[in-house]
């Protein structure tokens, strides 16, 4: 710190006042702690004799748990095919609301092999009438995109 006078906080955390930096240093060397510099922005800058390690250690727990609380929303796929039956597009159906409930996304692929790829329009339409059975709020972040596979879409909660 080359800025004197400076606003001193002890360990405690009690304002010491204005000193200066040399009397600042000499006071946490006494201490055996160091002399921080909290907020640099003002006039006189406001230093804090502390441990630097055991401070550097508590903002770095305090990320951590600040990144743990973050919810991270996951791509879940469902997969279907040109022939795929009423009962089981209903088990997907349920399944893709599940998902959208619990704040993830849902990618959902319609599968051509074949001869199957001569019926992209049904593809397409059956994709099209999956999307509009789920219940759950929900929209469309990414649109029916065609692959070397089939067709594909990525839906997100509201």
């Amino acid at each position: 710190m080359r800025i004197s006078p400076v606003r001193l906080i002890d360990e405690e955390g009690q304002q010491v006042g204005v000193v200066p930096t040399e009397q600042a240093l000499q006071m946490a060397r006494e201490r055996e702690l160091d002399l921080v510099e909290i907020v640099p922005s003002v006039r006189p800058p406001i230093v804090k004799i502390m441990d630097f390690g055991k401070f550097q250690y508590q903002k770095a727990k305090e990320e951590q748990q600040q990144r743990s609380k973050q919810k991270k929303t996951e791509v879940k796929g469902i997969r279907l095919g040109l022939k795929t039956d009423d009962h089981d597009l209903d088990v997907r159906r349920k399944q893709a609301e599940k998902f959208l409930s619990q704040g993830n996304k849902v990618k959902i692929e319609i599968r051509l092999r074949g001869r199957e790829k001569a019926h992209q329009p049904l593809a397409r339409q059956t994709l099209n009438n999956f999307i509009m059975s789920i219940s759950s709020p929900s929209k469309i972040e990414q649109e029916i995109k065609k692959f070397p596979g089939g067709f594909n879409v990525v839906i997100a909660p509201k």
